[in-house]
């Protein structure tokens, strides 16, 4: 077990009775890139939803000698966990720029946050180069392009000096290119975070996961490497499928 790992021992989650996330064991380590699937409602997003202080769950998310399973999710941020949105949650009207260095004052003293300042954070200059922004930094968030909202959000994250991130359906709606462009940046910055994410892009997972586990019914179904998952059967019963030789399709 990789010493900064996120443990994640017997985690549920309620809903007026209902379990949406039941008894789940997982580890989210460094290093590696990390891939949530499996059908609608199988807890995917609840899963982060508690893991992030948005929702409420029992058992304990271990990360950095901290519980992180009834903290505020601002403590949780601070931290070092941090998440995106399936719907990126940018300001618009704010340059590229101006959103990073906002996100950027997450960590700074509230009494130097009245003070102004002077030139661009090293940390938003080098976000800036790796989200592939830098050209566009003066330009109105609300003017980018899909994907490029999407990696805005990233090097949000990543300014904050996010150690976890936990990434919702970021490649969805983008095109091949924008996609493509989405694994070489995950895996840049992966080297030395963790990485998770959510996603039902089976391409997507297959091009770039490292490890996938799969949830179904709010439970731990399966986990391993890409081939380990698509030769699993309960996998293709349940959420991959089988085409008429038996071979894993999605």
């Amino acid at each position: 077990m990789h010493p900064d790992a996120l443990l994640v021992r017997d985690l549920s989650v309620s809903f007026d009775g209902f379990k949406a996330v039941s008894g789940v064991d997982v580890s989210f380590a460094p290093g590696e890139l990390h891939f949530l699937i499996g059908p609608n409602g199988a807890g995917k997003t609840t899963l982060v939803d508690a893991l992030t202080g948005l929702v409420k769950g029992t058992g304990s998310a271990s990360y950095g000698g901290k519980e992180l399973l009834g903290l505020r999710s601002h403590k949780i941020v601070r931290a070092g966990v941090g998440r995106t949105f399936q719907t990126a949650t940018v300001f618009d009207q704010l340059t590229v720029l101006q959103n990073l260095d906002i996100a950027a004052g997450l960590h700074r003293p509230a009494w130097r946050l009245a003070f102004a300042r002077h030139g661009v954070p090293a940390a938003v200059d080098e976000a800036l180069e790796k989200i592939g922004l830098s050209d566009l930094r003066h330009k109105p968030a609300g003017v980018l392009a899909h994907g490029q909202k999407q990696w805005l959000e990233i090097g949000m994250l990543l300014v904050q000096d996010a150690r976890v991130m936990f990434l919702d359906e970021t490649v969805a709606g983008m095109s091949a290119d924008e996609r493509a462009e989405t694994g070489e940046l995950l895996r840049r910055i992966g080297r030395e975070r963790t990485i998770v994410v959510i996603e039902h892009d089976m391409d997507f997972v297959r091009n770039h996961a490292d490890v996938v586990t799969v949830m179904h019914a709010g439970k731990v179904l399966a986990e391993g490497s890409v081939a380990e998952i698509q030769a699993n059967e309960a996998v293709q019963e349940v959420y991959l499928g089988r085409t008429a030789k038996g071979n894993v399709h999605a």
